[in-house]
Order: C-alpha cells, then structure tokens, then sequence
C-alpha cells in the first residue's frame, strides 16, 4: 500500500510467516487494483506508481485479471468490480494490526462491521462520521502505556484529530474504543474502510 522509501517508524506487528504470506498475494491484488482504478487503466506505461507499474509488468496475468472487471456504464464511464472478498480479506487484517499495534487489542474473531467504499461515493453526513467519529477532546481513553496514550502525552509522532498518516496521500488510519474496537482507514485517498467490533 505504501511507496518506497517508506517511512520511518513503520507500524509494525509481529506475526507469524504463515500468516504474514497468507495476505501477500490479497495486498499485491489491492494496491494495484486500485492504482489501476485511479489511472482508468491496467496498461503499466499508463500508471503513477512505479512498485505496481513493475508488478503488473512481471504479472500480465494480473493486470488480464483487473481489466476483466472493468465495464463501461451507461454514459461510457469506467467502473470496476473488484474482488471482495480479497479486498475484505486485506482491510480486516489491516484493522487487527492497527488495534494490536496502537491499543495493544487482538480480535481473533470476524469483525461486526466491515465497510469499504470510495470516499467520493460517501453522502456527506457518512463521510463527515467517517473522518470524525467520536469528536471532543480525549474521545479515545487509551491503556497506559500503549502507543496511542504515548501519543497523547506528546511523544513527538503526529497524530491529527486521531488520524495516523503512516505515508502522505498513501495511507491513513484511526483507532478507537466507543461501541466497540473500531479502526477506520483510508488508502490512496481514494478508498475509506472502516471495521469495528461490537
């Protein structure tokens, strides 16, 4: 999901090689789907991103793949049907490593909400919940000692109205505990995610 060079202080959670290649695959699928929505093309010459310009020209059989869901509309514009349940399968792992990482919280079991949809495409009221979900000061009442209570008591890592921008215009998050556990995330300003746990 990120460029190189990436970013210092990479939030990163310790897991198991099994697991951590059982998503590889799902994530390579997801970052260029969506480079490829964002350029209207699977042609490599025709994206931005180098990384998946050079994946989708060692793997023609991807980009064959993503172009196959793409279908013109009724006034001749470009819409994509992506995999689902890799897309779900991506951002639910995403989610559980945010909570891990910044609350210290594993959730081993599916979450209660899973959304995932273009920011573009929220009505305003969503999209304004989506950005802010639990406004006021101190909404977020983290663990001593976790890495989000580190961040409250001003560790020096920005963090603006909750928002963790891992990689400018890359990828965003935010974690919080009203309701339930929930991680909102948002990759390549262009799609929004939010996953919570009742």
């Amino acid at each position: 999901m990120l460029d190189e060079p990436y970013p210092p202080n990479l939030p990163v959670v310790e897991a198991c090689l099994d697991c951590h290649q059982s998503f590889s695959l799902d994530e390579q699928y997801l970052a260029c789907f969506l480079e490829c929505v964002v350029c209207g093309s699977t042609n490599p010459a025709n994206l931005r991103r180098e990384n998946i310009r050079r994946i989708l020209s060692a793997a023609p059989f991807l980009a064959a793949d993503i172009q196959s869901t793409m279908q013109l509309d009724e006034g001749g514009g470009k819409v994509w049907r992506p995999d689902m349940d890799r897309v779900r399968n991506v951002v639910s792992k995403l989610a559980r490593g945010h909570l891990d990482y910044e609350l210290s919280i594993q959730e081993p079991d599916g979450p209660a909400l899973l959304e995932i949809a273009p920011l573009s495409l929220m009505a305003a009221e969503a999209r304004e919940f989506f950005e802010c979900p639990e406004p006021g000061p101190l909404a977020l009442w983290p663990e001593i000692g976790s890495r989000a209570f580190m961040r409250l008591m001003g560790n020096g890592e920005q963090a603006v109205d909750g928002w963790l921008d891992v990689q400018p215009s890359r990828y965003r998050y935010l974690v919080g505990q009203g309701h339930g556990n929930y991680v909102h995330l948002v990759i390549g300003e262009y799609l929004g995610c939010r996953v919570a746990w009742g």
